[in-house]
């Protein structure tokens, strides 16, 4: 796939600088709204943002929607006009942001122990205040990381990153260039196993070619299951020095 843009540099360098099995710079903090929520995160990715905030586990505002045997959980994403060049007005019922829900809401319906919590729902409300590719792997990274602060018991952390084909060069952890001109996919892993929660291809890809691209985000979901255990442990350790715990 022929581009006006030099992705990939003979020299082995994209544009952003970093080789091919590189990630974007990663910043995640959490318990960053602690008043307007039960557990709350924050993910920076390269230049793509998302603010994460949950609420409960709580008793279900709708009686038909509470489960006799396990938890509900309900997703909600909001898209900011300015988080893209284009400013534009996405509604709630826009498809993308319908598919990334119910994405996001099957990932963690496997990743928590939902059987501790009967009749009970978690509400996961997610604001894209940035986007530059990667979008679906930063959510699903701040959700995880605002369900710990939460105190919910999960398996496992749930880290999520992409990973494309330029010609016959895997490319990990892909910005918003990138993305629009080669195909790529988005993996989600339970912790640091080989278990995959999540995989999302929209495009063909040779037979040949998907499986390094598969080895490479599952290195990546790996890399970046480390930081977040890094910061959620400094959080914990911040917290028991204050004597709040």
């Amino acid at each position: 796939m022929t581009s006006r843009i030099e992705i990939y540099s003979p020299e082995g360098l994209r544009l952003d600088g970093r080789r091919w099995n590189e990630v974007r710079h990663f910043r995640c903090a959490i318990n960053t709204h602690p008043v307007s929520s039960d557990g709350s995160s924050i993910i920076e990715q390269g230049n793509t943002k998302v603010i994460c905030n949950v609420i409960g586990p709580a008793e279900p505002t709708l009686r038909s929607r509470a489960l006799l045997d396990r938890l509900c959980i309900s997703v909600k994403v909001i898209v900011a006009p300015f988080s893209t060049i284009e400013r534009r007005k996405r509604p709630q019922n826009d498809s993308r942001i319908q598919e990334m829900c119910s994405s996001i809401q099957h990932v963690f319906e496997d990743a928590v122990i939902a059987h501790l919590f009967p009749r009970s729902q978690i509400d996961v409300n997610l604001y894209i205040v940035a986007q530059d590719g990667g979008v679906l792997q930063a959510c699903i990274n701040a959700t995880t990381l605002a369900l710990i602060d939460a105190g919910v018991p999960m398996y496992d952390y749930v880290c999520a990153c992409t990973a494309g084909m330029l010609d016959r060069e895997v490319l990990l952890d892909m910005n918003r260039i990138e993305e629009s001109d080669m195909p790529f996919l988005t993996m989600a892993t339970i912790g640091a196993t080989r278990k995959v929660s999540l995989l999302q291809l929209e495009m063909k890809v040779q037979f040949d070619r998907l499986e390094p691209m598969m080895a490479a985000a599952m290195s990546g979901c790996h890399h970046i299951r480390n930081l977040m255990d890094n910061e959620v442990r400094k959080h914990g350790k911040s917290r028991r020095q204050m004597g709040s715990l």
